[in-house]
């Protein structure tokens, strides 16, 4: 392990920042892009990376989401989680469209460390398939391995994921970046709200960058962030980075700091469940080597 591993191994073991929503890539043969990719990164974002930002930050543990641009090839996060599974948890990507969607979450959870899984549907007709026969098949699987179903998706969407909540009372089921509900039109926030009376459903306070109409650190975000905080508690929400996409609109210290220092009702003991406790509670992180 190199330096910086243990030194982040050795930092705020009872009481660690997490940061729930991260990705990771690297531009080499070994890990093509999906076929057809638009626009692939002409930058890496490596693991090596983002060790280094967590500890300048003081972040000590972090859950990477399979990046878009390697669509269903989870080999570059399933080697970091290899090398590095102490620091991080990985959610996979599978095919919701392929019938074998179920058996690939299978594969990689048993075999290459995965916890969790992503679907994104779109709000519009591409996404319709949330609502048809492949997906009580999926939902069941990620139910029997006991991980987390990780969605992102707009708020438009929430009903359609309600309807499956209701068939999947018992799995944990994570809404990223706050549905992305846009701030201008808060009657959309109670489509998401409207999941809090499933006692395993959480939420990311994440993209506030994206959804704000003002500089860092996004004030006009505070109200729909204090609307999930009423509605859901602190322990069911969790902070995120969106890194490194984050990086167009300020720095990733900075967008951890959103949270950990820039809301100011938050208490101490907030800040504790939303900066870690919360994403531990979803992420069991692997502790023999910390």
């Amino acid at each position: 392990m190199c330096a910086l591993g243990a030194t982040l191994s050795n930092a705020a073991a009872d009481s660690p920042i997490v940061d729930s929503h991260v990705h990771v890539w690297k531009n080499n043969p070994r890990y093509p892009w999906y076929p057809g990719t638009k626009n692939p990164p002409d930058k890496d974002a490596t693991a090596e990376m983002l060790l280094k930002l967590m500890h300048d930050a003081g972040v000590q543990r972090t859950v990477i989401i399979q990046v878009i641009f390697y669509k269903w090839d989870n080999r570059y996060l399933a080697d970091v989680l290899k090398k590095y599974p102490q620091y991080f948890r990985g959610v996979a990507r599978v095919n919701p469209e392929d019938p074998a969607a179920p058996d690939h979450l299978s594969r990689v959870t048993e075999e290459t460390g995965f916890h969790g899984v992503r679907i994104s549907p779109a709000a519009d007709a591409s996404g319709d398939w949330i609502r048809g026969p492949l997906m009580p098949p999926l939902w069941k699987r990620a139910n029997d391995l006991k991980v987390p179903m990780t969605v992102l998706a707009p708020v438009t969407r929430m009903p359609d994921v309600a309807k499956l909540i209701e068939r999947f009372p018992d799995l944990t089921v994570v809404i990223d970046h706050m549905a992305d509900s846009p701030l201008n039109q808060p009657q959309e926030l109670d489509k998401l709200l409207a999941l809090q009376r499933f006692p395993k459903v959480f939420v990311k306070i994440s993209h506030s960058w994206s959804l704000s109409s003002q500089p860092y650190p996004y004030l006009d975000s505070q109200r729909q962030i204090k609307r999930l905080y009423d509605g859901f508690g602190p322990k069911r929400l969790m902070a995120g980075t969106d890194w490194p996409l984050v990086e167009k609109y300020c720095t990733y210290e900075q967008a951890i700091d959103i949270v950990r220092k820039r809301i100011a009702f938050l208490t101490d003991d907030d800040k504790r469940w939303i900066c870690g406790l919360t994403a531990e509670q979803v992420w069991p992180f692997d502790k023999k080597h910390v």
